[in-house]
Protein backbone atom coordinates (compact mmCIF):
# COMPACT_ATOMS: atom_id res chain seq x y z
CA UNK A 1 0.00 0.00 0.00
CA UNK A 2 2.50 2.62 1.02
CA UNK A 3 4.55 1.39 -2.42
CA UNK A 4 2.03 2.32 -3.85
CA UNK A 5 1.24 6.08 -2.54
CA UNK A 6 5.06 6.68 -3.20
CA UNK A 7 4.94 6.25 -6.79
CA UNK A 8 1.84 8.14 -7.41
CA UNK A 9 3.61 11.23 -5.62
CA UNK A 10 6.43 10.50 -7.63
CA UNK A 11 5.15 10.40 -11.15
CA UNK A 12 3.07 14.07 -9.61
CA UNK A 13 6.42 15.27 -8.92
CA UNK A 14 8.33 14.42 -11.93
CA UNK A 15 4.89 15.84 -14.25
CA UNK A 16 4.86 18.70 -12.22
CA UNK A 17 8.76 19.37 -12.61
CA UNK A 18 8.57 18.89 -16.31
CA UNK A 19 5.83 21.61 -16.44
CA UNK A 20 7.86 23.89 -15.17
CA UNK A 21 10.25 23.42 -16.99
CA UNK A 22 9.17 23.73 -20.83
CA UNK A 23 6.42 26.27 -20.44
CA UNK A 24 4.29 26.39 -23.29
CA UNK A 25 4.80 28.35 -26.73
CA UNK A 26 1.62 29.93 -26.50
CA UNK A 27 3.23 32.06 -23.37
CA UNK A 28 5.93 33.32 -25.50
CA UNK A 29 4.05 34.50 -28.45
CA UNK A 30 1.98 36.78 -25.84
CA UNK A 31 4.54 38.89 -25.29
CA UNK A 32 3.69 42.82 -26.97
CA UNK A 33 6.09 43.39 -29.98
CA UNK A 34 8.23 46.97 -29.59
CA UNK A 35 8.89 49.02 -32.37
CA UNK A 36 11.95 50.91 -31.45
CA UNK A 37 11.67 53.44 -34.28
CA UNK A 38 8.90 54.82 -32.31
CA UNK A 39 11.05 55.64 -29.63
CA UNK A 40 12.88 57.89 -31.94
CA UNK A 41 12.29 61.45 -30.67
CA UNK A 42 10.40 63.99 -33.74
CA UNK A 43 13.44 66.49 -33.89
CA UNK A 44 15.69 63.30 -34.79
CA UNK A 45 13.20 62.44 -37.44
CA UNK A 46 13.17 65.82 -38.55
CA UNK A 47 16.90 65.82 -38.72
CA UNK A 48 16.87 62.65 -40.88
CA UNK A 49 14.16 64.04 -43.12
CA UNK A 50 16.18 67.34 -43.87
CA UNK A 51 19.18 65.68 -44.56
CA UNK A 52 16.98 63.78 -47.15
CA UNK A 53 15.57 66.73 -48.58
CA UNK A 54 14.54 65.35 -52.05
CA UNK A 55 10.68 65.92 -52.33
CA UNK A 56 10.18 62.71 -54.05
CA UNK A 57 11.24 60.61 -51.24
CA UNK A 58 9.78 63.15 -48.38
CA UNK A 59 6.36 62.50 -50.12
CA UNK A 60 6.94 58.70 -50.11
CA UNK A 61 8.02 58.74 -46.51
CA UNK A 62 3.92 60.40 -45.99
CA UNK A 63 2.44 57.16 -46.92
CA UNK A 64 4.83 55.49 -44.46
CA UNK A 65 2.80 56.15 -41.10
CA UNK A 66 0.82 59.01 -39.56
CA UNK A 67 3.28 60.00 -37.73
CA UNK A 68 5.25 60.47 -40.62
CA UNK A 69 2.89 62.10 -42.38
CA UNK A 70 2.35 64.88 -39.84
CA UNK A 71 6.13 65.54 -39.70
CA UNK A 72 7.17 65.81 -43.16
CA UNK A 73 5.64 69.52 -43.95
CA UNK A 74 7.77 70.61 -40.94
CA UNK A 75 10.78 69.65 -42.74
CA UNK A 76 12.85 72.74 -43.49
CA UNK A 77 15.63 71.49 -46.37
CA UNK A 78 13.33 71.02 -49.66
CA UNK A 79 14.92 69.45 -52.77
CA UNK A 80 13.32 69.45 -55.89
CA UNK A 81 14.21 68.20 -59.05
CA UNK A 82 12.37 69.14 -62.16
CA UNK A 83 12.07 66.28 -64.95
CA UNK A 84 10.39 68.41 -67.87
CA UNK A 85 9.74 72.14 -68.52
CA UNK A 86 6.62 72.53 -70.51
CA UNK A 87 6.17 75.66 -72.95
CA UNK A 88 2.86 77.07 -73.46
CA UNK A 89 3.64 76.00 -77.00
CA UNK A 90 2.10 72.80 -77.67
CA UNK A 91 4.02 71.68 -80.57
CA UNK A 92 7.27 72.56 -78.81
CA UNK A 93 6.33 70.64 -75.60
CA UNK A 94 7.07 67.38 -77.37
CA UNK A 95 10.30 68.88 -79.16
CA UNK A 96 13.42 66.85 -78.37
CA UNK A 97 15.86 68.85 -76.10
CA UNK A 98 18.51 69.12 -79.19
CA UNK A 99 15.80 70.63 -81.33
CA UNK A 100 15.06 73.78 -78.68
CA UNK A 101 18.93 74.09 -78.41
CA UNK A 102 19.00 74.37 -82.58
CA UNK A 103 16.10 76.99 -82.35
CA UNK A 104 17.70 79.10 -79.44
CA UNK A 105 21.15 79.12 -81.35
CA UNK A 106 19.51 79.99 -84.48
CA UNK A 107 17.56 82.76 -82.62
CA UNK A 108 20.13 84.47 -81.19
CA UNK A 109 22.51 84.21 -84.94
CA UNK A 110 19.81 85.88 -86.56
CA UNK A 111 19.02 88.51 -84.04
CA UNK A 112 22.93 89.56 -83.97
CA UNK A 113 24.14 88.91 -87.25
CA UNK A 114 24.65 92.85 -87.47
CA UNK A 115 26.70 93.74 -84.79
CA UNK A 116 29.96 95.60 -85.66
CA UNK A 117 32.83 96.63 -83.92
CA UNK A 118 33.02 97.77 -80.77
CA UNK A 119 30.14 97.59 -78.31
CA UNK A 120 28.22 100.84 -79.58
CA UNK A 121 25.31 99.37 -81.60
CA UNK A 122 24.34 97.00 -77.97
CA UNK A 123 21.94 99.94 -77.37
CA UNK A 124 20.05 99.38 -80.69
CA UNK A 125 19.11 95.88 -80.26
CA UNK A 126 16.62 96.20 -77.34
CA UNK A 127 13.50 98.13 -79.12
CA UNK A 128 9.94 96.13 -78.70
CA UNK A 129 10.52 93.51 -82.06
CA UNK A 130 13.42 92.30 -80.28
CA UNK A 131 11.70 91.59 -76.95
CA UNK A 132 8.92 90.33 -79.09
CA UNK A 133 11.37 87.70 -80.38
CA UNK A 134 13.02 86.86 -77.73
CA UNK A 135 10.04 85.50 -75.96
CA UNK A 136 10.72 82.13 -77.08
CA UNK A 137 13.94 81.35 -75.47
CA UNK A 138 12.36 79.58 -72.21
CA UNK A 139 13.21 75.96 -74.03
CA UNK A 140 10.46 73.18 -73.81
CA UNK A 141 12.80 70.30 -72.64
CA UNK A 142 10.70 67.11 -73.36
CA UNK A 143 11.66 64.66 -70.47
CA UNK A 144 10.21 61.85 -68.37
CA UNK A 145 6.85 61.59 -66.79
CA UNK A 146 7.24 63.07 -63.08
CA UNK A 147 5.55 64.51 -60.04
CA UNK A 148 7.14 68.22 -60.93
CA UNK A 149 7.65 70.02 -63.85
CA UNK A 150 7.99 73.89 -64.99
CA UNK A 151 4.96 75.31 -67.15
CA UNK A 152 5.84 78.29 -69.14
CA UNK A 153 2.41 78.98 -70.78
CA UNK A 154 -0.60 80.73 -68.75
CA UNK A 155 -1.23 80.39 -64.88
CA UNK A 156 -3.09 77.33 -63.81
CA UNK A 157 -3.66 75.21 -61.12
CA UNK A 158 -0.29 73.64 -60.92
CA UNK A 159 -1.36 70.79 -62.59
CA UNK A 160 -0.74 70.12 -66.47
CA UNK A 161 -1.69 66.76 -68.32
CA UNK A 162 0.82 65.95 -71.39
CA UNK A 163 0.69 62.37 -73.54
CA UNK A 164 -1.65 61.19 -70.50
CA UNK A 165 0.77 62.06 -68.07
CA UNK A 166 -0.04 64.39 -65.07
CA UNK A 167 2.92 66.83 -64.48
CA UNK A 168 2.51 69.49 -61.24
CA UNK A 169 3.88 72.40 -60.89
CA UNK A 170 6.72 72.87 -58.03
CA UNK A 171 4.18 75.49 -56.67
CA UNK A 172 1.62 71.94 -56.14
CA UNK A 173 4.34 70.06 -54.83
CA UNK A 174 5.59 72.74 -52.30
CA UNK A 175 2.08 74.00 -51.03
CA UNK A 176 1.91 71.52 -48.38
CA UNK A 177 5.69 72.18 -46.82
CA UNK A 178 5.18 74.74 -44.08
CA UNK A 179 8.00 75.76 -42.93
CA UNK A 180 10.68 75.75 -46.02
CA UNK A 181 14.26 77.14 -44.80
CA UNK A 182 16.36 75.74 -48.04
CA UNK A 183 14.89 75.73 -51.19
CA UNK A 184 16.72 74.25 -53.72
CA UNK A 185 15.33 73.69 -57.60
CA UNK A 186 16.89 71.83 -60.45
CA UNK A 187 16.01 72.08 -63.78
CA UNK A 188 16.77 69.21 -66.58
CA UNK A 189 19.53 71.20 -68.05
CA UNK A 190 20.33 74.60 -69.16
CA UNK A 191 18.50 77.06 -71.34
CA UNK A 192 21.00 77.81 -73.87
CA UNK A 193 22.96 75.66 -76.35
CA UNK A 194 26.48 76.39 -76.77
CA UNK A 195 28.84 74.49 -79.59
CA UNK A 196 30.68 71.19 -78.36
CA UNK A 197 33.12 71.71 -76.53
CA UNK A 198 32.83 75.10 -75.53
CA UNK A 199 32.03 76.43 -72.36
CA UNK A 200 29.78 78.16 -70.71
CA UNK A 201 28.96 79.13 -66.87
CA UNK A 202 26.69 82.29 -65.21
CA UNK A 203 25.83 83.13 -61.78
CA UNK A 204 23.12 85.34 -61.67
CA UNK A 205 21.47 87.30 -57.90
CA UNK A 206 18.29 88.81 -57.86
CA UNK A 207 15.59 90.55 -55.40
CA UNK A 208 12.85 92.24 -56.91
CA UNK A 209 15.24 93.36 -59.99
CA UNK A 210 18.81 91.74 -60.82
CA UNK A 211 21.69 92.73 -58.64
CA UNK A 212 24.51 91.14 -60.04
CA UNK A 213 25.26 88.83 -62.92
CA UNK A 214 28.63 86.93 -63.43
CA UNK A 215 29.54 85.12 -67.46
CA UNK A 216 32.51 82.79 -67.54
CA UNK A 217 32.66 81.41 -70.91
CA UNK A 218 35.45 80.21 -73.01
CA UNK A 219 35.32 78.60 -77.33
CA UNK A 220 36.99 75.61 -75.70
CA UNK A 221 38.67 73.49 -73.10
CA UNK A 222 41.30 71.65 -73.43
CA UNK A 223 43.25 69.75 -70.75
CA UNK A 224 46.85 69.65 -72.46
CA UNK A 225 49.38 72.06 -73.51
CA UNK A 226 49.31 71.14 -77.03
CA UNK A 227 49.85 73.30 -79.73
CA UNK A 228 46.34 74.19 -80.68
CA UNK A 229 44.71 77.06 -83.38
CA UNK A 230 42.77 80.03 -81.25
CA UNK A 231 40.65 82.35 -82.03
CA UNK A 232 42.59 84.62 -83.97
CA UNK A 233 44.65 82.38 -86.02
CA UNK A 234 47.91 81.94 -84.28
CA UNK A 235 49.22 78.70 -84.02
CA UNK A 236 51.07 77.50 -80.71
CA UNK A 237 51.04 76.76 -77.04
CA UNK A 238 49.43 78.81 -74.46
CA UNK A 239 52.72 80.29 -72.84
CA UNK A 240 53.58 80.86 -76.70
CA UNK A 241 50.44 83.32 -77.40
CA UNK A 242 50.25 84.96 -73.94
CA UNK A 243 53.78 86.51 -74.61
CA UNK A 244 52.59 87.79 -78.10
CA UNK A 245 50.15 90.02 -76.08
CA UNK A 246 51.72 91.29 -73.01
CA UNK A 247 49.66 94.32 -73.05
CA UNK A 248 46.75 92.56 -72.75
CA UNK A 249 45.05 94.23 -75.55
CA UNK A 250 42.20 92.64 -77.89
CA UNK A 251 43.52 91.44 -80.96
CA UNK A 252 41.92 92.76 -83.97
CA UNK A 253 40.63 89.81 -85.55
CA UNK A 254 38.84 89.50 -81.89
CA UNK A 255 36.18 91.82 -83.53
CA UNK A 256 36.30 90.26 -87.04
CA UNK A 257 36.50 87.08 -87.04
CA UNK A 258 33.09 86.46 -84.43
CA UNK A 259 34.78 86.39 -81.13
CA UNK A 260 33.17 89.81 -79.72
CA UNK A 261 29.65 88.46 -81.69
CA UNK A 262 29.58 85.38 -79.48
CA UNK A 263 30.88 87.18 -76.24
CA UNK A 264 27.64 89.31 -76.59
CA UNK A 265 25.32 85.68 -77.35
CA UNK A 266 26.45 84.64 -74.25
CA UNK A 267 25.72 87.27 -72.37
CA UNK A 268 22.42 88.70 -73.66
CA UNK A 269 21.12 84.65 -73.41
CA UNK A 270 22.27 84.25 -69.85
CA UNK A 271 20.65 87.15 -68.88
CA UNK A 272 17.60 86.58 -70.50
CA UNK A 273 17.41 82.91 -69.34
CA UNK A 274 18.00 84.09 -65.62
CA UNK A 275 14.91 86.60 -65.99
CA UNK A 276 13.01 84.02 -67.04
CA UNK A 277 13.81 82.01 -63.96
CA UNK A 278 13.44 84.73 -61.95
CA UNK A 279 9.57 85.11 -63.05
CA UNK A 280 8.82 82.08 -62.98
CA UNK A 281 9.72 82.15 -59.03
CA UNK A 282 7.16 84.57 -58.23
CA UNK A 283 4.48 82.21 -56.98
CA UNK A 284 6.53 79.86 -54.65
CA UNK A 285 8.11 83.13 -52.67
CA UNK A 286 5.35 84.02 -52.55
CA UNK A 287 3.65 81.27 -50.67
CA UNK A 288 6.05 80.35 -48.11
CA UNK A 289 7.10 83.55 -46.54
CA UNK A 290 9.62 81.29 -44.40
CA UNK A 291 12.61 81.21 -47.11
CA UNK A 292 15.75 82.53 -46.30
CA UNK A 293 17.56 80.59 -49.52
CA UNK A 294 16.13 79.53 -52.97
CA UNK A 295 18.26 78.29 -55.35
CA UNK A 296 17.43 77.64 -59.19
CA UNK A 297 19.97 75.77 -61.08
CA UNK A 298 20.01 73.09 -63.77
CA UNK A 299 21.12 69.64 -64.04
CA UNK A 300 24.47 70.51 -66.69
CA UNK A 301 25.77 73.09 -63.80
CA UNK A 302 25.08 75.85 -67.05
CA UNK A 303 23.80 78.72 -64.48
CA UNK A 304 22.52 79.27 -60.49
CA UNK A 305 19.93 81.72 -60.00
CA UNK A 306 20.54 82.95 -56.15
CA UNK A 307 18.16 84.77 -53.48
CA UNK A 308 19.23 85.09 -49.49
CA UNK A 309 16.58 86.26 -46.84
CA UNK A 310 17.03 89.97 -48.06
CA UNK A 311 16.54 89.68 -51.50
CA UNK A 312 13.27 87.08 -51.23
CA UNK A 313 11.71 89.61 -48.68
CA UNK A 314 12.22 92.33 -51.60
CA UNK A 315 10.92 90.67 -54.51
CA UNK A 316 7.54 89.99 -51.37
CA UNK A 317 7.01 93.67 -51.44
CA UNK A 318 8.38 95.59 -54.43
CA UNK A 319 6.35 95.24 -57.46
CA UNK A 320 8.06 92.90 -60.38
CA UNK A 321 8.82 94.62 -63.53
CA UNK A 322 7.77 92.49 -66.37
CA UNK A 323 8.97 92.50 -69.60
CA UNK A 324 6.27 93.49 -72.25
CA UNK A 325 6.99 91.06 -74.78
CA UNK A 326 7.96 88.04 -72.61
CA UNK A 327 7.23 86.04 -69.32
CA UNK A 328 10.62 86.93 -67.69
CA UNK A 329 11.28 89.91 -65.35
CA UNK A 330 12.50 92.83 -66.93
CA UNK A 331 16.18 93.68 -67.14
CA UNK A 332 17.62 97.03 -65.92
CA UNK A 333 20.21 99.46 -67.47
CA UNK A 334 23.68 97.73 -66.59
CA UNK A 335 27.14 98.57 -66.04
CA UNK A 336 29.48 95.63 -67.07
CA UNK A 337 32.84 94.51 -67.33
CA UNK A 338 35.12 92.07 -69.69
CA UNK A 339 38.01 90.56 -68.91
CA UNK A 340 39.46 88.63 -71.76
CA UNK A 341 42.46 85.93 -72.35
CA UNK A 342 43.43 84.19 -75.74
CA UNK A 343 44.60 81.46 -73.28
CA UNK A 344 44.14 80.50 -70.06
CA UNK A 345 46.27 77.76 -68.26
CA UNK A 346 44.96 76.89 -64.72
CA UNK A 347 46.91 74.96 -62.20
CA UNK A 348 45.39 71.71 -62.62
CA UNK A 349 45.98 71.76 -66.32
CA UNK A 350 42.90 72.67 -68.05
CA UNK A 351 43.38 75.49 -70.52
CA UNK A 352 40.75 77.65 -71.64
CA UNK A 353 40.80 79.25 -75.07
CA UNK A 354 39.55 82.61 -75.81
CA UNK A 355 38.44 82.87 -71.97
CA UNK A 356 36.14 85.67 -70.73
CA UNK A 357 34.46 87.23 -67.80
CA UNK A 358 31.77 89.38 -67.81
CA UNK A 359 30.42 91.05 -64.47
CA UNK A 360 27.40 92.88 -64.47
CA UNK A 361 25.36 95.25 -62.14
CA UNK A 362 22.90 97.86 -62.67
CA UNK A 363 23.60 101.19 -64.12
CA UNK A 364 21.68 102.41 -60.76
CA UNK A 365 23.51 100.33 -58.09
CA UNK A 366 25.63 102.52 -55.81
CA UNK A 367 29.12 102.30 -56.29
CA UNK A 368 31.25 100.28 -53.83
CA UNK A 369 34.35 101.97 -52.30
CA UNK A 370 36.05 98.78 -51.15
CA UNK A 371 37.58 97.28 -54.49
CA UNK A 372 38.23 93.98 -52.27
CA UNK A 373 35.18 93.48 -51.63
CA UNK A 374 33.54 94.48 -54.57
CA UNK A 375 35.46 92.15 -56.16
CA UNK A 376 34.72 88.87 -54.10
CA UNK A 377 31.73 88.66 -55.63
CA UNK A 378 32.29 88.18 -58.89
CA UNK A 379 35.40 85.63 -57.72
CA UNK A 380 33.62 83.61 -55.26
CA UNK A 381 30.60 83.63 -57.75
CA UNK A 382 31.82 79.68 -59.22
CA UNK A 383 33.21 76.78 -58.21
CA UNK A 384 36.77 75.43 -58.86
CA UNK A 385 38.42 74.76 -61.11
CA UNK A 386 36.11 77.96 -62.35
CA UNK A 387 36.57 80.17 -59.52
CA UNK A 388 40.23 80.10 -60.07
CA UNK A 389 39.65 81.13 -63.48
CA UNK A 390 37.62 83.98 -62.79
CA UNK A 391 40.62 85.00 -60.53
CA UNK A 392 43.51 85.14 -62.95
CA UNK A 393 40.96 87.39 -65.60
CA UNK A 394 40.25 89.96 -63.04
CA UNK A 395 43.85 90.84 -63.14
CA UNK A 396 44.28 91.41 -66.64
CA UNK A 397 42.84 94.70 -68.58
CA UNK A 398 39.43 95.53 -68.04
CA UNK A 399 36.49 96.65 -70.35
CA UNK A 400 34.10 98.73 -69.50
CA UNK A 401 30.37 98.48 -71.42
CA UNK A 402 26.61 99.89 -71.03
CA UNK A 403 23.77 97.66 -71.91
CA UNK A 404 19.94 99.24 -72.05
CA UNK A 405 17.36 97.76 -70.31
CA UNK A 406 15.57 94.85 -71.83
Amino acid sequence: MSSVVRADLSSFTSSHTSSRVHPEPAMAEELPAVDHFDRLPDPLLLLVFNKVADVKSLGRFCVVSRRFHSLVPQVGNVFVRVDCVISDDDSSSHSSPDKSRSSISSLFKAVFSSIGKPFQALGQLFGPKRSASMASVPSAVHGHSSSASLSMGAENDGELDQGGVTHHSPTQVLKNFNEIQFLRIELPSGELGIDDGALLRWRADFGSTLDSCVILGASSVIHSESSAVFEDGFEGSCSNYNTADENGNLPESFYSNGGLKLRVVWTISSLIAASARHYLLQPIIQEHKTVDSLVLTDADGQGILCMNRDQLDELRTKPLSVSSASKRTLVPALNMRLWYAPCLELPNGMVLKGATLVAIRPSEHPAVKNEVSEGSWISSAFEEPYGTAAKMLVKRRTYCLEMNSF
